[in-house]
């Protein structure tokens, strides 16, 4: 019996290596979708003048100001109208202040010309005014009829955070978001080099797996619900809605590493959505024997979808080259680890 299925093993043809893909060509950022969170939510963060903002809020005479004042809960009004940014509750108030803001950004259009009578608006602004926009389009265009109108309180956000620097897929560290591919996968082995350039405040690399892909004008969902593996040194987080969580036995740390996450590190990742699960390992220096960091195993996960870098916070610079794909590898194992 065991002679018999030797021989027909023997006789089986070999199964063909599949070839990895180049997912970046150091040149463009072809084949990748961006988003960034503050092209269409306001973080604290995004207020430049705190005090400034709550005066305007509270007590402005613009029709904007008026417009959002009706809007707001009674209690936030006269926490507006007597806010110091010194006192102990001043973070919570602008915290209370967004919330309710962004529930209005992500209604129906703020804009009525008598509204916006006066307000200078940016080319995108009036480009979108035009074109009668709706979904992720409205939402972005609430956000910067809000930034035109407050000039000098709220920054002025970006739809793009990741550029190409020196060959490099770099962030620009303008805010939260993430840089996704524009195909879906399910087995696979992923390849990377990647380094963590800095950040204030400060944060590891993230790759997301098991991501969901938006739907035309549809809202992201944060950090594309995924799965994240940190680099160099296996940090982790669990995005699916419902948990957003650093996660329980579903990731194991398998070594306890020390690289340093500002040196180039050769990173593997090698996923199947069918079962769920993903290894990853991590080679520092360049050329040597991989580690194996951090697995992953939860079958209730595993998602056909696409692949993500994250920005996990405004302030952060990484970069990340020589980026290929081998969907369905002949090889179930981490091959840097050899």
């Amino acid at each position: 019996m065991l002679a018999g299925s030797a021989a027909a093993a023997a006789a089986a043809p070999a199964r063909a290596a599949s070839a990895p893909i180049p997912l970046f060509d150091g040149k463009t950022l072809d084949g990748w979708i961006q988003i960034e969170n503050s092209a269409t939510i306001l973080s604290s963060g995004g207020i430049t003048d705190p005090a400034a903002f709550a005066a305007k809020l509270a007590k402005g005479q613009d029709s904007v100001s008026e417009f959002l004042r009706s809007r707001l809960p009674d209690a936030l009004k006269q926490d507006l109208a007597a806010y110091d940014p010194s006192s102990p509750n001043a973070k919570a108030v602008v915290s209370a202040l967004v919330k309710e803001l962004n529930a209005i950004l992500s209604g129906p259009s703020i804009y009525e010309k008598a509204r916006f009578r006066g307000i200078v608006l940016r080319p995108e602004t009036d480009r979108l005014l035009r074109q009668n926009p709706s979904g992720q389009q409205l939402a972005r265009w609430n956000k910067i009829l809000l930034e035109d109108a407050y000039p000098a309180e709220l920054a002025k956000s970006v739809t793009t955070g990741w550029i190409v620097k020196g060959g490099a897929m770099a962030s620009t560290g303008v805010g939260r978001g993430v840089i996704y591919t524009a195909k879906d996968y399910g087995r696979f082995r992923l390849m990377f080099t990647m380094r963590h350039v800095s950040g204030n405040p400060d944060h590891q690399g993230c790759i997301l797996i098991f991501c969901t892909r938006p739907g035309a004008n549809e809202k992201p969902l944060d950090a594309l619900a995924g799965i994240q593996f940190q680099v160099p040194n296996g940090g982790r987080w669990d995005y699916r809605p419902g948990r957003n969580n650093n996660g329980g036995d579903e990731f194991t740390k398998v070594t306890a590493t020390h690289f340093d996450p500002h040196e180039w590190s050769r990173v593997e990742i090698l996923a199947d959505a069918s079962k769920g699960t993903a290894r990853m390992a991590v080679a520092q220096p360049l050329g040597s024997k991989a580690v194996e960091v951090l697995d992953f195993h939860d079958p209730s996960a595993g998602k056909v979808g696409p692949i993500a870098w994250q920005m996990h916070n405004a302030g952060l610079f990484d970069e990340f080259k020589d980026v290929t794909i081998e969907p369905d590898p002949s090889v179930d194992d981490l091959v840097t680890m050899r």
